[in-house]
């Protein structure tokens, strides 16, 4: 809306309270005006505690692994085990020291990040309230539950070996399958034999 419209609509008092109007700046102001912010955000991270700190990074890895979930498709690059590497990170701390604040094996620990293995549940919640509640446990479970969906839809080996097992009403096959371990990138399973 041009300024015209704007005045015969309102009076300047509500022009002024209610509209922000662009300023052209020349390049020496618009250097200045950088300088002023730039310094400005110096003081401000002089002035914060670590815990506040710790917050501000912990809730930009919430917004990330937010607009992952959010993502119509699965990325590869965003698993559970990339955003717990980035907390880790994040936190400044040695794998080691980690895993034994949620307490939990290192080895397991390398596992989920290197995306070995799925989290049992109990980590996620664990995470949660080491992040002080900010990245809920669900946001974790969320993440794991993506990358589940994405395998079992484009895993077609998976789908071929699963084949003989659905008989469509015809007389049973002879084997039968059981689910012993679930592996990030591939469904392993148990053959086993039955006999009539």
């Amino acid at each position: 809306m041009s300024y015209k419209k704007l005045r015969k609509r309102f009076t300047p008092e509500e022009l002024v309270d209610g509209f922000v109007f662009p300023v052209k700046l020349t390049a020496k102001q618009k250097k200045e005006a950088a300088e002023q912010l730039a310094e400005a955000r110096k003081k401000s991270r002089a002035t914060m505690t670590d815990e506040t700190k710790f917050s501000l990074r912990t809730h930009g890895i919430r917004s990330r692994i937010t607009d992952a979930l959010q993502e119509d498709t699965f990325n590869p690059e965003h698993t559970f085990g990339y955003f717990l590497k980035m907390y880790i990170e994040l936190l400044e701390k040695k794998r080691k020291e980690f895993a034994a604040e949620i307490s939990i094996e290192d080895t397991l620990l390398s596992q989920l990040i290197n995306g070995h293995r799925f989290p049992p549940d109990y980590v996620a919640v664990r995470l949660e309230l080491h992040s002080d509640n900010i990245i809920p446990a669900t946001h974790w479970l969320k993440l794991v539950e993506k990358q589940r969906l994405h395998e079992v839809e484009n895993d077609e080996e998976f789908r071929k070996r699963e084949m003989p097992f659905v008989n469509h009403g015809e007389e049973p096959k002879k084997k039968t399958s059981k689910l012993v371990y679930r592996k990030p990138g591939k469904l392993k399973q148990e053959r086993t034999s039955t006999h009539k």
